[in-house]
């Protein structure tokens, strides 16, 4: 995780501008090509392999859809986005502060949202911003904490639904501001700190605390409707996973890797799972928390814990329908018939959504320095967005790579670590770096 405290001041390239010998961040090269034999340089150094008996299976996606808008953690509340549009070469088309990045004290956790022309964005003081999106103009900024004690605080959040934007603190409180202005219009304290952003969906806004203590609360005023407590774990990674919900059933990860599916009226446990590791065969794999969120699609639900574990399971029975023995830090992105997960070894690998199969796999460097194995890369994404899939690093570099052969297009340069995954909308793509730069690309 040092990377992502050090300060770099190394300038922006434009994204339409490939590095050398990497061809354009679109794919392609207008060099002629030299003669010989291809020998893949970014085939699977880990121990993923494609299944031989899908070798000749076609990678199909839908086509690529404009939205307008991507109103919380992971997208829509259930985090099933599909193919999103941004075409073009994706230049830059500003860039922002939004305030304070990850420092000795805190580290910047929450995901932009975005919705009727603005983005929301929360920093490590728990001080929120409204930005023009199409110009970058700050539109108005409310700071939450009262207290200097709060100052450089872990974890929050904050979602966008039906004009108010719902904002979760590392101080244990669920804030309820208005999107036109700032203004606050409720204020809840629960029982612990919070280190992931609310889910919210048909009038409740869904938080959970590190206490692994799941909160319901109206969305109107506030009010707690109910609570669900799921097992204790001491240990766990930085940051946390907004629950999913869809088709009336929550579907909330814990840091202990318990699954639980709740219903959204009620808190009635319809079923639960357990992620923990199968084998600890080191100390990172024995800590069992599930930072990705979890995705609802198609009435299956999909989850990837840390302890090399992501499984299928059926949303109504419960039913385990597969699993496989890969683990990260961010939850899978659902595309058409396949899944898109970045390993925690630096791996982007391809699944069939029926059978969890591997159709390719992909190594991200591990390392920036590879042969000292020295300054250990941490990935976040992937974000599909007009046939390439877009992750990003704490090496200050954005790659994007064909989610049909797993080929890399391109990559660049940013002016610092990115450790959020991006969000998109209205054909533009937005980042936001360790240094608390929101950028947007277009």
């Amino acid at each position: 995780m040092a990377n992502a405290f050090i300060a770099r001041t190394v300038g922006f390239l434009a994204l339409a501008a490939a590095v050398s010998s990497c061809g354009s961040w679109l794919g392609g090269s207008t060099e002629k090509p030299l003669p010989g034999e291809r020998i893949a340089i970014l085939t699977s150094a880990g121990s993923l392999q494609p299944d031989s008996r899908i070798t000749d299976l076609d990678v199909r996606l839908p086509r690529p859809t404009p939205i307008d808008s991507w109103p919380q953690e992971g997208g829509f509340p259930n985090h099933a986005m599909h193919h999103l549009s941004a075409s073009g070469d994706l230049g830059v088309l500003w860039r922002t502060g939004i305030g304070s990045g990850t420092n000795s004290e805190g580290q910047l956790l929450a995901q932009p949202v975005i919705a009727d022309g603005r983005i929301y964005t929360v920093d490590i003081k728990a001080e929120v911003q409204a930005t023009d999106a199409e110009t970058g103009a700050r539109i108005w900024r409310q700071e939450l904490s009262n207290s200097d004690r709060h100052e450089g605080i872990l974890g929050g959040g904050l979602a966008f639904h039906d004009g108010r934007i719902y904002v979760t603190t590392g101080f244990a409180d669920v804030v309820a501001l208005d999107a036109a202005d700032g203004k606050e219009i409720w204020r809840k304290t629960l029982k612990g700190p919070i280190r992931a952003a609310p889910t919210v969906r048909s009038g409740r806004v869904f938080v959970v605390t590190v206490t692994n203590e799941l909160f319901a609360l109206s969305a109107t005023d506030g009010r707690q409707l109910w609570t669900h407590a799921g097992l204790t774990e001491v240990a766990g990674l930085v940051g946390g996973a907004s629950p999913a919900v869809d088709a009336g059933v929550v579907i909330v990860p814990y840091t202990s890797g318990e699954v639980a599916a709740l219903r959204a009226e009620n808190g009635r446990v319809v079923w639960t799972e357990t992620l923990s590791a199968l084998r600890r065969s080191d100390a990172v794999t024995s800590i069992a928390h599930i930072r990705g969120v979890p995705v609802i699609d198609r009435g299956v639900v999909y989850v990837v814990a840390n302890s090399k574990r992501t499984v299928a399971i059926d949303l109504r029975t419960g039913t385990r329908l597969w699993e496989v023995p890969i683990g990260g830090r961010h939850g899978a992105w659902v595309a058409g018939d396949f899944l898109y997960i970045v390993t925690r070894d630096a791996e982007l690998v391809c699944l069939t959504r029926r059978g969890g199969r591997i159709r390719w796999v992909t190594q991200l460097p591990r390392f920036e320095d590879e042969e000292d194995q020295e300054g250990r890369i941490l990935w976040a994404g992937p974000v599909l967005v007009s046939d390439r899939l877009i992750v990003v690093g704490s090496n200050e570099e954005i790659w994007s790579v064909s989610p049909y052969t797993g080929a890399m297009l391109g990559r660049v340069s940013t002016t610092g670590p990115v450790l959020i995954a991006p969000s998109v909308a209205r054909e533009t793509v937005y980042l936001l770096t360790d240094e608390a730069d929101l950028i947007a690309l277009r």
